[in-house]
């Protein structure tokens, strides 16, 4: 079926209820068989019709874009929170703290995030459109939570940021992206170091982001 067609998805309780039981059953087919799985056994698992998938989601990769969301949505949960007070914070240093804390904990711990992410690197040479379905969606729509508190702390003049994109791969970079490196190898961070990491890494964000006193 071209996945074109597939220009508004279905909408109501019932289509929200069918969209889970599919992301659930792609996700535990994919963890399991990988990329190539086809969307029958996924249709299946979903007890609905490979239509009904495909009137949702419109291609496989665009399901796969979506199971990674929701992983990394239940993973963000408890930062998202922590994000969110970080406008009203009196401390911005101390609560970008919290919040980082709580993120970086929340990456380390998320197993399922973890094999995802491995497949993405290991199946990507057969298949290079799950990588460009998921690199299409952009930092801003992987985690807008992050991407909505730094807009507003910058629209408050909390921080100075002058490209938004940027800014979002850069505070990735300092928190994240270490620690999927080394889970790349094999090997891990230890939770010293994660917390040094994550001190000097805000301290370095705020250092950049910050705005600067009149002269």
């Amino acid at each position: 079926m071209n996945a074109e067609k597939a220009k508004r998805p279905p909408s109501g309780p019932r289509a929200a209820l069918k969209r889970q039981a599919i992301v659930q059953a792609a996700r535990e087919l994919f963890l399991k068989e990988g990329f190539g799985v086809g969307m029958d056994a996924i249709a299946a698992a979903a007890s609905v019709s490979k239509v009904t998938v495909y009137n949702h989601f419109g291609s496989k990769e665009a399901l796969f874009t979506a199971v990674i969301a929701g992983a990394l949505d239940e993973s963000l949960a408890e930062p998202t929170a922590a994000l969110g007070e970080l406008v009203e914070a009196d401390d911005l240093r101390s609560s970008l703290l919290d919040a980082a804390r709580h993120w970086v904990r929340s990456v380390r711990a998320d197993n399922d995030v973890t094999a995802l992410r491995n497949l993405v690197a290991a199946e990507a040479h057969r298949f290079p459109e799950l990588g460009r379905g998921w690199q299409h969606h952009g930092p801003e729509g992987h985690h807008p939570a992050v991407a909505h508190a730094l807009r507003t702390l910058a629209d408050r003049g909390r921080l100075t940021i002058p490209d938004l994109e940027p800014a979002i791969i850069q505070l990735y970079a300092l928190l994240v992206f270490p620690h999927i490196v080394f889970d790349l190898y094999g090997t891990d961070i230890d939770d010293d170091l994660t917390d040094r990491l994550v001190v000097s890494g805000i301290d370095m964000f705020l250092g950049f982001y910050s705005p600067q006193p009149a002269s």
